[in-house]
């Protein structure tokens, strides 16, 4: 990575790096909530502490072990000169304040997305383990369907599916897995409760793996056993949105573009108003990341970007349903790396 390139394009003579999904990003560094990277005119450098000295000595990438928490001023007066950029999203309001304490003839200066829109286009690597987590995804999504029945609880199926995932390689989860059935399917991040699962209801599982570091993320809705006419149309409405805006994903297309494609479809078959989020999100390091698929998105796609298509209907009362899919942005268009069945599967 060029970094004087990075630093003449923000006219920043120093850019501290605090975001711990930016500083694994840059050095590969697993710990990143446990280290900071400072980049110069000389290149940069990984800062960490003690806990971490053979996992820093092991990273192909310069570093400086910090003894005590209170000598980060100290030894940044080695680095810091003239413009210093922060990372305006991760930075606490307490530490810029030390910096101007200590260093009050420096400017310090605002950024976002420096590092983040240089994580939007993926490597063959970084799309290597997506593609792992989303295989897993799918092994864990087949997995878990003869756990889903009536009587069975929320979290007892949620419990099985993340431990079917670490016991066969995710690394963790790359956010609290969702089981959400009947009345509770209305919540698009509804946790997974004591409630037991019924008949006739729709159950929603919205979950990912990590892999190296990558995060997949898929959402499925199932029924258990037959339900209602209003369900199944509910149902059908959001799959279509859902493939409509999916086959549409290709270079130069707009976030807010494909989120109007789902959007419509849904409005025409009088959804519109239950649709209350945006229609997907980049993927990578951090399962929420750029580029953004939303109503107001002006991000364009680019190769090697990674992201969701999950338009959803939650109707209080009721239940919802989601449908989501990890795609990858290629020349030709996309490829889509969540392969789990998309029709309604009745259980």
């Amino acid at each position: 990575m060029d970094f004087n390139l990075l630093l003449d394009s923000h006219d920043l003579d120093v850019l501290f790096v605090s975001s711990p999904h930016n500083v694994r990003y840059l050095s590969g560094f697993v710990e990143g909530k446990d280290a900071k990277i400072v980049i110069t005119r000389s290149g940069a450098t990984l800062i960490t502490d003690g806990r971490y000295m053979l996992e820093a000595a092991a990273q192909r990438f310069p570093y400086r072990i910090l003894l005590k928490r209170t000598e980060m001023n100290r030894l940044l007066a080695e680095f810091f000169r003239g413009r210093v950029g922060i990372e305006a999203e991760h930075l606490s309001v307490a530490t810029l304040e030390g910096f101007k304490k200590d260093f009050p003839d420096l400017e310090f200066v605002p950024t976002t997305g420096l590092i983040e829109n240089l994580r939007k286009r993926k490597s063959p690597q970084e799309i290597a383990h997506i593609r792992k987590a989303a295989q897993l995804a799918d092994q864990g999504f087949e997995h878990i369907l003869p756990y889903i029945k009536p009587g069975v609880r929320e979290i007892d199926v949620a419990l099985e599916l993340e431990f079917f995932l670490r016991k066969n390689g995710s690394e963790g989860l790359a956010f609290s897995t969702t089981v959400a059935s009947g009345e509770r399917g209305a919540r698009p991040h509804g946790g997974a409760s004591e409630r037991p699962i019924q008949a006739g209801e729709l159950v929603t599982l919205d979950f990912g793996c990590v892999v190296g570091g990558y995060c997949s993320d898929m959402t499925r809705t199932v029924a258990v056993g037959r339900v209602s006419p209003e369900l199944k149309s509910i149902y059908q409405a959001v799959l279509e949105a859902q493939t409509l805006a999916l086959e549409a994903v290709a270079p130069g297309k707009k976030g807010q573009e494909l989120d109007a494609l789902a959007r419509q479809h849904l409005e025409g078959r009088g959804y519109g108003p239950h649709f209350t989020h945006g229609l997907g999100h980049g993927v990578g390091l951090f399962i929420h990341e750029g580029p953004a698929l939303g109503q107001t998105s002006e991000d364009v796609l680019e190769v090697g970007n990674i992201v969701t298509i999950e338009p959803g209907v939650y109707i209080p009362g009721l239940g919802g349903c989601r449908i989501e899919d990890l795609a990858l942005v290629t020349a030709e268009g996309h490829e889509v790396l969540s392969r789990s069945p998309k029709h309604l599967i009745e259980l």
